[in-house]
């Protein structure tokens, strides 16, 4: 993830990676039309060169019994790397269903492609603000961890990790990644409930007494106020230092777990940008989006992209490590501070917003977050093994199953169905140790 350097203006003190009056991360508060406000939005520096992705079609068979083992009896696939796409997309008139694969997966080859569409807009901003450290949390096998570790490594900055409960007895999968590029700290579970105070205890350790402390919120709030800062470390400044913050020798940044922030919003945003472009899937055919959700903000973000660009495409998203309503409150509160800290206020496209962006579904089998139930790896081993691509049974085989399902449904009907792989390959070998019993199992087929 090479970062894309663009010319930067200057505001109250900071850089700012994009290129907007009156406020470092806002628009002017006159109402522009929304692809106007998208476009002035969008434009400032990026960690990903380009938002290009890979698009590819899986056909599937119409063979498939109903029973108790679910959607993937007799089901075979059928793998399209290079499919027609614009006003070249085939109509529904064979026999067999499919569904688009946006392959994110491919973004980067340590980190996840969701993960590198929520930090796009990230770093650039912390490099801006002269960030030297970020400090943030997640499981002991956390792809967000993992993706910040390796992120902020490529930049000079230094990542400290904490990770719920105790270190492995072999480290693998995200967990060594994070090891690797990060400094990690395990934090006992207990400790770990209470882990937005942990994040500011363990950061306010890492700056030290010359240091400061801030959060994304802070810095999206910037011209900082003396409160700011001193609410997260006691330190006593003039308003010159704060604007410049060229005093502190450590400047330390809180990231929320997941990157649950609303500048993260601003990468999915650019794929959905890209993604409607005519060549690809244009702005007028109707599409079903199915993601799967961890902490949910790739999918606002596709739902806000396709609501500000006007695009006839409804966002799903397979609720995995929460209920409906937690689910639904993170979407209200993504789309508040979005809002708030971008000055959004076009009065039509607020209402369209308001009545939520998100459709949020249970997982076909639901289950507690993390588990694996008995014949999903083999499932994935057969989709690998047909298609070429590999999902994971926590997360992306419950977007892959929806897709599917969906699919089906649409069969003769007017919407194409695609399904965003965030990515997971790194997070087989941490469910390996786990599950070894049913990774055994595939040695035996």
């Amino acid at each position: 993830m090479k970062l894309q350097r663009l010319p930067m203006t200057i505001s109250c003190g900071f850089h700012s990676s994009a290129h907007l009056p009156r406020s470092p991360q806002g628009i002017s508060e006159a109402k522009l039309g929304c692809e106007e406000f998208v476009a002035k939005l969008l434009d400032r520096r990026w960690t990903l060169l380009s938002p290009d992705t890979k698009i590819q079609q899986i056909m599937s068979s119409p063979k498939r019994i109903e029973d108790e083992d679910g959607p993937f009896k007799v089901k075979t696939w059928f793998n399209i790397p290079n499919p027609l796409l614009g006003d070249k997309i085939t109509d529904k008139s064979g026999p067999d269903s499919s569904f688009y694969v946006v392959r994110d997966d491919f973004l980067h080859p340590l980190i996840n492609g969701n993960k590198a569409r929520k930090l796009d807009a990230v770093l650039p901003l912390l490099e801006d603000h002269s960030v030297t450290d970020v400090v943030t949390c997640g499981g002991c096998q956390s792809a967000h961890a993992a993706a910040v570790a390796v992120s902020c490594a490529e930049r000079g900055l230094r990542s400290h990790l904490l990770l719920r409960g105790e270190q492995p007895n072999i480290l693998t999968g995200y967990n060594l990644i994070s090891t690797m590029y990060g400094n990690v700290k395990y934090v006992p579970r207990s400790v770990y409930a209470n882990r937005e105070e942990t994040l500011k205890t363990h950061a306010s350790s890492v700056a030290g007494a010359d240091g400061c402390v801030l959060s994304l919120t802070d810095i999206l709030e910037a011209p900082l106020t003396e409160q700011n800062i001193s609410s997260y470390h006691p330190i006593s400044t003039s308003m010159k230092d704060q604007r410049s913050l060229g005093n502190f020798s450590r400047k330390v940044v809180i990231m929320n777990e997941g990157a649950g922030d609303s500048i993260a919003l601003l990468g999915v945003i650019r794929l959905v940008h890209h993604l409607s472009q005519s060549h690809l899937f244009g702005k007028e055919k109707a599409m079903k989006f199915v993601v799967d959700a961890g902490t949910g903000t790739t999918a606002v973000g596709l739902g806000l992209g396709a609501i500000c660009y006007g695009l006839p495409w409804k966002i799903t998203a397979v609720i995995l490590a929460d209920t409906l309503d937690n689910y639904r409150e993170r979407e209200r509160r993504l789309i508040s501070d979005f809002k708030r800290h971008f000055r959004f206020d076009l009065d039509h496209t607020l209402r369209e917003i308001d009545r939520g962006v998100v459709h949020w579904v249970e997982r076909y089998h639901p289950r507690k977050f993390g588990n694996v139930i008995k014949g999903e790896v083999e499932v994935c081993q057969e989709i690998a093994q047909q298609t070429g691509i590999l999902v994971d049974p926590v997360y992306t085989l419950a977007a892959w199953e929806l897709a599917s399902l969906l699919s089906e449904k649409e069969a003769r009907g007017d919407a194409e169905v695609v399904m965003l792989h965030t990515g997971g390959t790194l997070g087989m070998f941490g469910l390996a140790q786990r599950y070894r019993s049913y990774f055994q199992m595939l040695k035996d087929r």
